[in-house]
């Protein structure tokens, strides 16, 4: 369990701290509290920092502190905290306090009378106490979601005594961010890695912010470059939900390009003994939203369709068996550069066969694709014209996209 701005004051002497502005992101993570003795804070910290400012060895007036709270956002530090009284900073200004608001920056104010090494001090133990209880409930809600029967009993029971809360409905989400490749062609691999790392950090602040306000009891589980969220079930109409993750991707995706980050669903379970399943269920749903551009990054288990009949196949030699019986041919002679005949059988597919629809859609003439077609039916050695062929030659294609080993190319 994480330490909060939110938890802050509720730490023993230190009932005198008053919230000035920032509500919106008392929800944030505190990582460590850093007293700021240079003018400038952006080259002193790296997000998560509980700032501590107190103007005794820096001159501490309006366009300062203001210049603070613009770098305290850009950095993402945790809040930003003012001491004031009758030396030094006297009063936060009120265009600071609104700037802060603006921001969603938590802002604090401390009286002097309030000794700094208190508020460290209390501080610090918090974090440590909050670091252990967080290690314990990490591992075992990891272990809850393997779904091991055999410990199962002695999880839960460990699960109790941690406050982890085990009976309330669940939907599973996992997030991941794509598009490392884009970002190294853009940028270089130095640039890119800290530009990687930088967007990691930010969807890290974003889902725990938002599962904070959603649940604040259960932390957002990192696992390679996964993140696991446990949503509470809704009770309403799931397409709200849907919406509303939706148009929080479209609005974070827009700071994070080239990278792209993609949302899988598992289907809503009832109880701890359904996890296992649906952080299953979700993955395969995260597969089918980087897959296919028109899931537009976010895609559920239950949209899945034929989809999900595959996903119960966990013998992924099989599902590539399938592929090569009836798809090879087609993939092995279109290794090229620029692929044309998946493109041309998947187009050809999505308008039910519609030569000048496909045509139009791949901006190519009718001639070209007829002749494109003409040439995946030599190498089947059969038509496109019998039921039971086409059903096992779109299915071959949908396993193809979202196998792991495919490789995005161009379709055009």
């Amino acid at each position: 369990m994480a330490l909060t701005i939110a938890d802050v004051f509720d730490l023993p002497k230190l009932d005198s701290l008053v919230l000035r502005a920032g509500l919106a992101g008392v929800h944030s993570e505190v990582r460590w509290p850093y007293v700021a003795e240079n003018e400038s804070i952006a080259e002193w910290v790296m997000g998560g920092e509980l700032v501590f400012v107190t103007g005794i060895n820096h001159v501490r007036d309006e366009p300062n502190l203001l210049k603070l709270v613009e770098q305290g956002h850009q950095r993402h530090i945790a809040g930003l905290v003012i001491l004031t009284g009758q030396e030094y900073i006297k009063a936060i200004p009120q265009s600071v306090i609104q700037r802060a608001d603006q921001l969603g920056l938590p802002l604090i104010e401390q009286p002097y009378q309030l000794k700094m090494v208190v508020v460290t001090q209390a501080v610090g133990v918090a974090l440590v106490e909050a670091q252990m209880r967080g290690r314990s409930r990490l591992q075992v809600l990891e272990q809850l979601l393997e779904g091991d029967p055999v410990t199962m009993d002695t999880l839960c029971l460990r699960a109790q005594r941690l406050g982890i809360p085990i009976e309330s409905p669940r939907q599973i989400l996992v997030a991941r961010l794509d598009g490392s490749d884009a970002l190294i062609d853009r940028y270089g691999s130095a640039a890119a890695e800290r530009q990687l790392q930088s967007s990691q950090a930010q969807v890290t602040r974003a889902l725990a912010a938002w599962q904070a306000r959603l649940d604040p009891v259960l932390p957002v589980l990192q696992q390679g470059d996964q993140w696991i969220v446990l949503l509470p079930e809704i009770h309403e109409n799931p397409e709200l939900r849907r919406e509303y993750l939706a148009q929080w991707l479209a609005k974070h995706n827009q700071t994070l390009s080239p990278l792209r980050l993609c949302l899988g669903l598992g289907s809503p379970g009832k109880d701890v003994s359904d996890w296992s399943l649906g952080l299953y269920q979700a993955r395969q749903a995260l597969v089918a939203a980087q897959a296919f551009p028109d899931r537009l990054g976010l895609c559920s288990f239950d949209e899945m369709g034929a989809l999900a009949l595959l996903a119960g196949i966990r013998d992924r030699s099989i599902l590539d068996r399938f592929v090569m019986e009836n798809l090879g041919a087609v993939l092995k002679a279109d290794k090229g550069p620029e692929p044309v005949l998946v493109p041309t059988l998947e187009a050809w597919f999505q308008v039910n066969g519609n030569l000048v629809l496909a045509a139009a859609q791949l901006g190519v003439h009718r001639n070209t694709m007829t002749s494109r077609l003409q040439r995946i039916e030599a190498l089947l050695g059969s038509g496109l014209d019998d039921p039971n062929h086409r059903l096992s030659l779109a299915m071959a294609l949908q396993i193809w996209r979202i196998s792991p080993t495919r490789r995005i190319r161009s379709t055009a």
